[in-house]
């Protein structure tokens, strides 16, 4: 399968189970090995999300995160337009693991400065002719910049997920699994988080212009059930 080059804009998109897109995210390429596909988001970056989820991010009202997740359960939303804000996005996603690893940039004087590292427990990487497709699991695991400290985050929304039937036994045990997964690596770092001070160090390359949608991707074809 042919890889992504570097500078491509590729889509990642959020696919419930019944194949319905959740959102989709506009990226550029950092590399691509079979280690992890590694892409940037900024500022200003092309998105759909579900509706409720759009104004839920918004508005930072928490009750429309919920709605939004009963309306996933039953299959109904429509998307609308949303934007990247604020923060720079590095991004590096494993193809078979069940979470990716994220650095979050924001603004400091004249630069940016790495603000946290985030775990995003997810499914497995699924290759699209313009991207990949994964869903987003809720749970996370927010890890200070220099990997001392790590809280769990929206255990609460995944509980309900679980209740709603969003995540089934067999996702939830795959995540528990990542859950190890991922705090062995930061006890002992390895991966990204061996190079964490290199990774730090990044900055958005000033030639690439903001990534956008390239075009309507709900019907981007999936070209193999998996890979980086």
């Amino acid at each position: 399968m042919r890889g992504f080059e570097t500078g491509q804009t590729v889509v990642r998109r959020d696919v419930h189970r019944a194949g319905r897109v959740w959102g989709e995210l506009a990226l550029r390429v950092v590399a691509g090995t079979g280690e992890a596909l590694v892409t940037v988001c900024a500022p200003g970056a092309k998105a759909r999300w579900s509706e409720l989820y759009a104004r839920a991010r918004a508005e930072g009202d928490r009750s429309l995160r919920t709605e939004a997740f009963e309306a996933m359960a039953t299959g109904e939303w429509e998307l609308a337009a949303g934007m990247w804000q604020e923060t720079d996005l590095l991004l590096w996603k494993p193809p078979t693991s069940w979470f990716s690893i994220n650095a979050f940039f924001f603004p400091d004087g004249d630069g940016r400065r790495l603000r946290n590292w985030y775990v995003n427990f997810e499914h497995p990487t699924r290759r699209t002719d313009a991207g990949f497709d994964t869903l987003d699991l809720i749970v996370d695991l927010v890890v200070a910049p220099d990997l001392t400290r790590w809280e769990w985050k929206d255990e609460d929304e995944y509980a309900h997920l679980r209740r709603l039937g969003i995540v089934s036994d067999t996702e939830h045990h795959a995540v528990d699994a990542a859950r190890g997964e991922v705090l062995a690596i930061l006890t002992d770092p390895s991966g990204v988080f061996a190079q964490a001070e290199r990774w730090a160090a990044w900055r958005w390359e000033p030639a690439w212009p903001t990534p956008r949608l390239p075009r309507p991707v709900a019907a981007a074809r999936r070209v193999a059930p998996e890979g980086g």
